[in-house]
Protein backbone atom coordinates (compact mmCIF):
# COMPACT_ATOMS: atom_id res chain seq x y z
CA UNK A 1 0.00 0.00 0.00
CA UNK A 2 1.32 3.84 -0.78
CA UNK A 3 1.22 6.17 1.71
CA UNK A 4 0.43 9.75 0.53
CA UNK A 5 1.77 12.11 2.16
CA UNK A 6 0.36 15.38 0.71
CA UNK A 7 -2.75 16.80 2.09
CA UNK A 8 -4.21 19.56 0.90
CA UNK A 9 -5.78 21.74 4.26
CA UNK A 10 -8.62 24.05 3.67
CA UNK A 11 -9.33 26.35 6.66
CA UNK A 12 -12.80 26.46 7.43
CA UNK A 13 -12.54 30.23 8.37
CA UNK A 14 -11.44 32.15 5.13
CA UNK A 15 -11.53 28.98 2.42
CA UNK A 16 -7.57 29.22 1.56
CA UNK A 17 -5.70 26.29 0.78
CA UNK A 18 -2.30 25.10 1.06
CA UNK A 19 -0.58 21.27 0.25
CA UNK A 20 1.64 20.68 3.01
CA UNK A 21 3.59 17.59 3.42
CA UNK A 22 2.21 14.97 6.87
CA UNK A 23 4.60 14.07 9.06
CA UNK A 24 5.18 10.44 9.37
CA UNK A 25 6.45 10.26 13.11
CA UNK A 26 3.70 12.57 14.75
CA UNK A 27 0.60 13.73 14.61
CA UNK A 28 -0.36 17.42 13.85
CA UNK A 29 -2.97 18.41 16.17
CA UNK A 30 -2.64 22.17 15.25
CA UNK A 31 -2.24 24.33 12.26
CA UNK A 32 -1.85 28.22 11.70
CA UNK A 33 -4.16 29.35 8.59
CA UNK A 34 -0.98 31.66 6.73
CA UNK A 35 -3.74 33.22 5.16
CA UNK A 36 -6.39 34.36 8.37
CA UNK A 37 -4.12 33.46 11.13
CA UNK A 38 -6.72 31.27 12.57
CA UNK A 39 -5.31 27.92 14.75
CA UNK A 40 -7.22 24.72 12.85
CA UNK A 41 -7.45 22.09 16.09
CA UNK A 42 -8.62 18.54 14.83
CA UNK A 43 -12.35 17.85 15.13
CA UNK A 44 -13.78 15.88 17.75
CA UNK A 45 -13.32 11.98 16.66
CA UNK A 46 -10.49 13.09 14.09
CA UNK A 47 -6.74 12.17 14.99
CA UNK A 48 -5.55 15.23 13.64
CA UNK A 49 -5.78 18.40 11.43
CA UNK A 50 -5.34 16.70 8.24
CA UNK A 51 -7.89 14.06 9.44
CA UNK A 52 -10.44 17.29 9.74
CA UNK A 53 -9.42 18.94 7.38
CA UNK A 54 -7.10 17.75 4.15
CA UNK A 55 -8.00 16.14 1.45
CA UNK A 56 -6.02 13.08 2.72
CA UNK A 57 -6.05 11.47 6.12
CA UNK A 58 -2.71 10.91 8.10
CA UNK A 59 -0.09 8.20 7.65
CA UNK A 60 -0.94 5.99 10.39
CA UNK A 61 -5.20 6.05 9.61
CA UNK A 62 -3.96 5.17 5.86
CA UNK A 63 -2.30 2.23 7.54
CA UNK A 64 -5.49 1.46 9.54
CA UNK A 65 -3.51 2.11 13.11
CA UNK A 66 -4.61 3.94 15.01
CA UNK A 67 -3.56 7.74 15.41
CA UNK A 68 -0.72 8.61 17.78
CA UNK A 69 -2.71 9.58 20.56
Amino acid sequence: MEIKLLSTITCPNCGHRKEETMPTNACQYFYECEKCKTILKSQQGDCCVFCSYGTVQCPPIQQNFKCCK
